[in-house]
């Protein structure tokens, strides 16, 4: 084969694969920034179930999901910390937050061994934050308080 034999250029072969290439790089960046943003969405679900038993008044299913028992009534004076009792006055409809008709889970971040989530109870101003335990997806208050709500705190959550 000599220089006259060579085939000839095809533009469009290149153009296809330096396409390829780019809508490659285009996904990867778009799954890593939805694996990143997403972290957190099993401690954020965990959440929202709770806040969703307090919004359908289930006092009791609210408290077997902040203890993750739901046989909590079998064995009580496991729970004597943080009874029931306790509970009702804190969450109930006598509670600071009163009887919850709606709620929005706005952020979270995450912080040592669990995440910190931030939600919108009754469209309040003042925020509820519980802190979600990542092993094993117990609930506590909240020791710290976050802020989120810019777009690129959102973006970058």
């Amino acid at each position: 084969m000599t220089l006259m034999d060579a085939q000839q250029y095809d533009d469009t072969r290149d153009r296809r694969r330096r396409n390829l290439i780019i809508i490659g790089v285009f996904v990867v960046l778009i799954l890593a920034w939805l694996t990143y943003h997403l972290r957190n969405y099993p401690e954020r679900h965990a959440a929202a179930k709770f806040f969703s038993a307090l919004q359908h008044r289930d006092i009791e299913g609210a408290y077997a999901l902040w203890m993750k028992d739901p046989g909590w009534k079998q064995h009580p004076e496991k729970y004597s910390q943080y009874s029931f009792g306790d509970f009702s006055q804190d969450w109930g409809p006598t509670g600071q937050w009163g009887i919850i008709k709606s709620y929005t889970i706005n952020c979270s971040y995450s912080s040592g061994s669990g995440v910190i989530v931030q939600a919108t109870v009754n469209d309040r101003a003042e925020h509820a934050y519980v802190w979600v335990d990542k092993g094993d997806k117990t609930l506590h208050v909240s020791p710290n308080d976050i802020e989120c709500g810019n777009w690129w705190g959102w973006l970058t959550e």
